[in-house]
């Protein structure tokens, strides 16, 4: 799944609008878009339409934004390239998991799919990230886990941190300080809405820890019987 065809704005367009619904439900429009970019919607528009013409996206205007067949390989592509730049400099070269993100935007569109393969290779075939996103296969097939965030979770249940957004370093650095880490057990004492906070026990600290509405948002968890049940990749 050669990328190297695209521009660096349309790789990264692709990958930001494929990026945009794996963990959500809501479509990816323009606005969502832009805001995700850190550029203003008519920019966002403009790079819409150019992909648009180059049979990436399908878009209607006001309406979602679709990846076409041959936008979501390209998009695949670079999401498998940048979550396996992101755990080869963590697993390979002492990265902590709040320094990778911008390294790897830079690296994903520098270097070779024949590297990128040896590092998938060297690294035994990840699953996913370090911040639990799931690493696509080279076909281009996406492994996400069942989860749900952590201010949706279920009171009292046996629970597995399956992932941990990595949109700001900040929240993971937050969280790291709590003792939050992949496969980290956790169960979720109380949900307070009208505080914008929960209660929660993490591992087997006997300290509950109380977490805000954003760095409740930024944790995914899974029932830990059915993460342990899952077939290994």
């Amino acid at each position: 799944m050669s990328v190297s065809r695209l521009s660096t704005i349309a790789q990264d367009y692709l990958k930001a609008i494929w990026s945009a619904t794996e963990w959500s439900d809501e479509p990816a429009t323009v606005k969502h878009l832009a805001d995700r970019m850190g550029v203003r919607p008519a920019t966002a528009s403009d790079a819409v339409k150019r992909l648009a013409a180059q049979g990436f996206v399908v878009h209607e205007p006001y309406g979602s934004i679709e990846l076409t067949d041959d936008g979501r390989t390209h998009a695949v592509a670079m999401v498998r390239r940048h979550r396996l730049i992101e755990t080869f400099l963590v697993e390979m070269l002492g990265y902590g998991w709040d320094e990778v993100h911008d390294e790897a935007e830079i690296l994903e569109h520098a270097v070779s799919d024949t590297m990128i393969e040896r590092i998938d290779l060297a690294l035994g075939h990840p699953s996913r990230d370090p911040h639990g996103d799931p690493i696509p296969s080279a076909d281009g097939t996406p492994h996400r886990p069942d989860g749900v965030q952590l201010s949706a979770a279920p009171l009292d249940t046996d629970l597995l941190v399956c992932r941990i957004s990595d949109a700001d370093p900040d929240t993971l650095r937050h969280l790291s300080a709590h003792g939050f880490a992949l496969d980290v057990a956790v169960r979720v004492d109380a949900h307070r809405p009208f505080a914008g906070e929960l209660s929660l026990h993490i591992g087997n600290s006997p300290a509950p820890v109380v977490l805000g509405s954003v760095a409740a948002e930024a944790v995914w968890v899974t029932v830990a019987d059915a993460l342990q049940a899952e077939p290994a990749n």
